[in-house]
């Protein structure tokens, strides 16, 4: 779903999302443009001009690579804004019409953006999001992937083992016989609508009074490897660093985590005039795989490889553009 993959702070005002595009922080694609490969054959955008982005993780800065490569191998001219800052900071320049795409998930919109409840299918969820966001807020929502980046409780694989943990249900069961042990969350799922009160709620427990502990989306995935620090931690399930880190995740048994399908979200107008992105970037979201997905969350998040090589590698090394 940095990366992912990854998803709300609280709301940001448009004005700031404007600040935070003028200022310090954002990540930019640097290098030479993307040349053609097999998916730009039929759209030919040049003379065109995109300002792309996207939100403040690992997945997410893959992802705003990746529409910049593919825009540029259409040969678009693309004004690179990666690395915005939280959901509500991205989607806000959207609406104000400082940038004019980035990918978000399903779940996302159907319960924070347009206030419904998450629909356990990802197609028919998709089709609702598709048809509310266009209604009400002029955002078309292009092809979604496979791939599901949803949040998720993780634990060391041998503490799991330790403990008979493979459900949220255990963690219930866990805490609700006085265990101990330290939950560690970021703070956007802390509050969020989806996040750690309902989690609570649908799975019946309590945290001890000084829990939970929150600490940055990163470093909860290298703080659950230790389980004297976080013995559970929140996590995206399509992150790399949890094969990486001998990570377990939980499984989540009474289905309350919404599902996560990403696409890539275009203003209207944008679409309206340019609408072959729809063909262009349909083969990338059928080839971006849960599989796929977590290897190259993996390469950007535990190799350390820069997203934008990241991005590039694997398009071309599926033929969407020509090899870097």
């Amino acid at each position: 779903m940095t990366s992912l993959k990854r998803r709300l702070v609280a709301a940001v005002a448009g004005t700031a999302a404007v600040a935070l595009m003028a200022g310090c922080g954002l990540q930019q694609s640097a290098g030479p443009s993307a040349e053609a490969g097999s998916n730009a054959a039929k759209v030919d955008l040049t003379g065109k001009t995109f300002t792309v982005s996207g939100k403040d993780f690992d997945e997410q800065l893959v992802l705003c690579e990746m529409t910049v490569a593919v825009l540029q191998s259409a040969g678009a001219t693309v004004n690179p804004k990666c690395n915005l800052g939280g959901t509500q900071a991205v989607r806000n320049a959207l609406l104000g019409g400082q940038i004019d795409m980035y990918w978000d998930y399903t779940g996302t919109a159907q319960v924070t953006f347009l206030g419904g409840k998450p629909i356990q299918d990802a197609d028919q969820q998709y089709q609702a999001v598709k048809k509310a966001d266009l209604a009400k807020n002029n955002i078309v929502w292009l092809a979604p992937t496979t791939f599901n980046n949803t949040y998720a409780m993780a634990v060391l694989d041998s503490k799991a083992q330790e403990l008979g943990l493979t459900t949220d249900s255990d963690i219930a069961a866990y805490y609700n016989k006085g265990g101990k042990g330290t939950m560690c969350v970021e703070s956007e799922w802390l509050n969020r609508d989806d996040g750690l009160p309902g989690f609570l709620k649908t799975y019946g427990f309590k945290l001890p009074a000084d829990q939970p502990t929150v600490l940055d989306t990163g470093a909860i995935y290298q703080a659950t490897a230790d389980p004297n620090k976080c013995l559970f931690g929140e996590v995206f399930t399509t992150d790399g660093r949890i094969p990486a880190l001998k990570l377990r995740v939980l499984t989540d048994d009474k289905t309350y985590q919404p599902l996560y399908n990403a696409a890539l979200t275009v203003r209207k107008s944008v679409f309206d005039a340019n609408p072959g992105l729809a063909d262009l970037f349909a083969p990338i979201s059928a080839a971006l795989t849960n599989e796929e997905m977590l290897k190259l969350n993996g390469e950007k998040s535990s190799d350390n490889v820069p997203e934008r090589k990241v991005a590039r590698d694997w398009l071309a090394s599926k033929g969407f553009i020509a090899n870097p």
